[in-house]
């Protein structure tokens, strides 16, 4: 699946779990650009993510990202 798409599946879920359809992410967005991104709603966006992706993040993928584009790669990687 190619970056393009995976933003673009990104932007929903996004939109989903933070009720807000103005959202639009790029690789180098993160929570601090996001004003309802805390760590609740970080757990609830990666189960999001994954039930879109059907994918399961490890813990250390999860502690680890600092930006969407590090999400990307890891969903890019899994071939999702």
């Amino acid at each position: 699946m190619d970056k393009n798409t995976i933003i673009s599946r990104l932007n929903e879920v996004f939109r989903d779990v933070f009720d807000d359809d103005s959202i639009s992410v790029n690789e180098n967005t993160t929570s601090a650009d996001i004003e309802d991104w805390d760590s609740i709603e970080h757990i609830n966006l990666i189960g999001a993510v994954e039930s879109e992706f059907g994918m399961r993040f490890k813990m250390r993928e999860v502690s680890g990202m600092k930006n969407v584009g590090e999400m990307i790669d890891i969903i890019s990687e899994r071939g999702c």
